[in-house]
């Protein structure tokens, strides 16, 4: 939806007075702070003086685009002038006359957050674009006639007045970077204060730190080497008990198989609490490893029960696993959330007699977190003792732990792996009740961000297949990802992934993509505005936007090639693909059985085929689409192919595309001849994928490789 505000005509210089002030004044209206109405008002100052100077007039137009927040501040400069025949070398910097013709634009073009200059013998079009502020209302058609009649009833300022209010914004401004430089200059005497004191103080807590770091990296060190010269006997014991009990080296009796059974038992409980030792002291050192997986509940729950079923020795106590409904996949370290989950479950088996342990998971937070909770009917645990069960080494007294042996390490690891993953556990108990413990661990790893972060950040492997056309994918969320590598592969594309505006402004700069699939939502941040900056910057490749934000004229607006509304179907994007990244063959043939046969020899290669049945249609669509390659048949019904590689070559928009003569005539000398303007010629009978592939490969040079 566009909304148009006001058109001001430049007829004479006073209008350019005038339309600066318009673009000020209505910049205000808007909600734009002070700095941006002065951006506003320069950009169109300069372009409307540019319009005056040079083509003698011309008009601008005001106008708001935009369904939704944040809409976009549209201004149009028009004229009828002769053109600007250095515009290209004007926009890269490198023009330099006596008027100064050409920095007004590169300045406005910093100005704004969108510029778009067209410029022919016919006139100039310059279109300038800012976002509105993300606390501006939304503009409704009835707001823009309160804004037109708040315009309408201020008054036109003379060239005298615009210039004294130009030199208030510039007074205003320097006011503003004194006081600033005023407020350094006593932060940083404040600052200097303060530091003589706390580097003092800095010394001795490092100092202090120091002490308790190498402390704690030599109980640490102390825990892992003690716990790995445990486990090598340990193993070595239960080993050997296993292959006595199995009668290897001859028959035991009753006695021996009791004596070995409780020696092997001893280690298995001696090798639990090393391996308990060993965790602990690989988190307390950093350097535990989290490997992030995606898995659901339910299958986790399926492995414990069949894991966990032999421990259960009595009929009197039963254990249920319950998932809720519609719990999301979580995307963290499965095998720590199993160990924590058995600890619990162990604990609970070992402390209730009768009843049933129940093991249930639910959705917390609108899908954020689960909330895994283990609930049981055994002894319960005294508020007082709720923090020392976390403590290691602590065993609570009850009747029945001089039957169920402990070492005391189970609760606080399951703590420690619990806040590993960013989550925690809780308690609620009472002597007599049963217990439940909470574990809330988040649906995705924290962590997981940085490591697909540091991942995305390392250079992006060489695609295995020269042929396959790589396509930025601007998209934050991982299951997003998947889908959309799932749908490119098969087909011509490969995907380079980015979670972030930053990784894809490098994998921009590394892929050179021939296509940006954009997402408008990156967590918190929206890619307006670089869309807007993509599209602005001189061989950019074709964005398509795929979002669920339903607004595809800003897209438009902003540059966007295409628009894709989520959910996507893998048909869309593919065909959106070819629509704006595959090179184009056109076929210029009235035979349809000549046009699938040439065709089917591009099937296999990253072109999209264009047909024209005749001379007329053919010529038209060279012209348009410009295609990379043309095939040409010479018995059209309406021309001689001849004439058509003539009339290509006649016209500047077609005289680069190389042309194949594909004919069932025979090639005479005097006909290949008139036909030298062609890259190539083949009989009709000889069409084959090699010989177009042979084609394509000379008139697309190897890349340089360094």
């Amino acid at each position: 939806m566009s909304i148009r505000l006001v058109t001001v005509a430049i007829r004479h210089e006073q209008d350019v007075v005038n339309a600066r002030q318009r673009a000020r004044q209505l910049a205000g209206l808007l909600g734009f702070e002070a700095q941006d109405q002065a951006r506003i008002a320069t950009a169109v100052s300069e372009i409307v003086r540019n319009a005056f100077r040079y083509a003698g007039g011309g008009e601008v137009e005001f106008s708001v685009e935009g369904e939704r927040a944040p809409q976009l501040f549209n201004i149009q400069v028009q004229d009828r002038g002769p053109g600007i025949a250095d515009l290209q070398t004007i926009l890269d910097g490198g023009y330099r006359s006596e008027t100064g013709m050409g920095l007004g634009i590169v300045g406005t073009r910093r100005l704004m957050d969108h510029f778009v200059i067209r410029s022919a013998p016919g006139g100039t079009s310059v279109t300038l674009k800012k976002l509105l502020p993300e606390k501006a209302a939304l503009l409704t058609p009835a707001a823009a006639g309160r804004i037109a009649a708040a315009l309408a009833a201020q008054a036109a300022a003379t060239p005298l007045e615009e210039v004294q209010q130009q030199n208030r914004e510039l007074l205003r401004t320097m006011d503003e970077l004194r006081q600033r430089q005023e407020d350094l200059l006593a932060l940083n005497t404040e600052l200097e204060d303060t530091n003589r004191g706390v580097v003092a103080l800095y010394a001795e807590l490092e100092e202090r730190a120091d002490f308790l770091r190498r402390a704690d990296e030599t109980k640490s060190k102390f825990l892992s080497s003690m716990s790995h010269e445990f486990r090598t006997p340990l193993n070595s014991i239960r080993a050997l008990t296993g292959l006595l009990l199995e009668r290897s080296d001859g028959p035991l009796n009753d006695e021996q198989a009791l004596q070995l059974d409780f020696v092997r038992k001893a280690a298995e409980n001696l090798a639990e609490m090393v391996d308990d030792l060993l965790d602990i002291a690989k988190i307390e050192a950093g350097k535990i490893d989290v490997r992030p997986v995606e898995f659901q509940v339910q299958e986790l729950f399926g492995a414990l029960r069949g894991m966990l079923r032999p421990l259960l020795v009595s009929d009197n106590v039963a254990l249920r696993f319950d998932a809720g409904d519609e719990l999301p996949a979580l995307e963290t370290d499965e095998g720590k959330v199993s160990q924590i989950l058995r600890n619990l479950i162990s604990n609970a088996l070992k402390f209730t007699e009768r009843g049933e342990i129940r093991v249930t998971a639910e959705a917390l937070d609108g899908g954020r977190s689960v909330a895994f909770a283990v609930a049981d009917t055994g002894i319960g645990i005294a508020r007082e003792d709720h923090e020392r069960i976390f403590e290691e080494f602590t065993q609570v007294l009850s009747p029945l732990q001089a039957r169920v042996k402990g070492t005391g390490l189970g609760l606080p690891l399951c703590r420690r792996l619990a806040t590993l993953l960013g989550g925690k556990i809780e308690l609620d108990s009472a002597p007599g009740e049963g217990s439940v413990f909470t574990v809330t661990l988040p649906v995705r790893y924290p962590g997981a961000e940085a490591a697909a972060a540091t991942a995305a950040a390392q250079p992006a492997p060489a695609p295995p297949d020269p042929s396959l056309i790589p396509v930025l994918v601007v998209e934050d969320e991982s299951d997003a990802q998947l889908v959309l590598e799932k749908m490119l592969r098969g087909s011509a594309y490969t995907g380079v992934p980015a979670r972030t505006l930053r990784q894809a402004k490098e994998a921009l700069a590394r892929a050179d993509p021939a296509v940006v699939l954009l997402d408008i939502q990156l967590g918190n941040e929206t890619t307006w505005k670089w869309l807007a900056e993509l599209k602005g910057t001189p061989g950019a490749p074709p964005v398509v936007v795929m979002t669920s934000v339903d607004d595809p004229r800003k897209s438009f607006a902003l540059g966007a090639d295409a628009y894709l509304h989520k959910p996507i179907e893998r048909a869309a994007l593919l065909q959106t693909l070819e629509q704006v990244a595959r090179a184009s063959v056109l076929v210029i043939d009235d035979d349809p059985a000549a046009r699938y046969a040439i065709r089917k020899c591009f099937d296999d290669a990253p072109f999209r085929v264009i047909e024209a049945t005749d001379a007329r249609e053919g010529l038209r669509a060279a012209q348009m689409l410009h295609p990379e390659l043309i095939v040409l048949d010479l018995n059209l019904p309406d021309r001689r192919g001849e004439d058509v590689l003539r009339d290509l070559a006649a016209v500047e928009a077609t005289r680069s595309i190389p042309v194949v003569i594909a004919t069932s005539e025979r090639l005479t000398p005097e006909l290949r001849s008139r036909l030298s303007g062609a890259v190539a010629l083949i009989e009709k009978s000889a069409l084959r994928r090699e010989a177009f592939a042979s084609i394509v490969q000379r008139l697309r040079p190897e890349p340089e490789t360094s």
